[in-house]
């Protein structure tokens, strides 16, 4: 439940980010406004890290899922670092493998209806 909770929250905070990337385009707080989701993404990122180790450790599968959720952290750093060195020629296309990489984790969730047991 906690994974889910946090790769949900990951891509919520990766939607946000081009909403205040907007803002940050049209309105004088936009540059506090999109900081502030960028962090909210790299907290995200590592909640989700720290969940997959948690259910890894656990005994919830093997260590694969652990390395693409550091991988993610990685290039969620990567993100930051370019927006905050103004890159945008990069900055932009990594925010949208990020944010398309987050929607198939979703997707790859199970539903919940699933993990219900089935009452006969």
């Amino acid at each position: 439940m906690f994974l889910r909770f946090a790769i949900i929250l990951q891509a919520v905070t990766l939607f946000s980010a081009p909403i205040t990337a907007g803002l940050l385009l049209t309105t004088p707080s936009g540059r506090a406004l999109h900081s502030v989701s960028a962090y909210s993404v790299f907290a995200a990122g590592l909640v989700h890290l720290l969940a997959v180790i948690l259910v890894w450790r656990r005994g919830g599968g093997g260590p694969r899922p652990v390395l693409y959720s550091a991988g993610f952290f990685v290039l969620v750093l990567a993100q930051i670092a370019l927006g905050i060195a103004q890159a945008v020629t990069l900055h932009l296309p990594l925010g949208v493998l990020l944010f398309g990489y987050s929607v198939l984790q979703l997707g790859q969730l199970p539903s919940v209806r699933r993990l219900a047991p089935e009452t006969v």
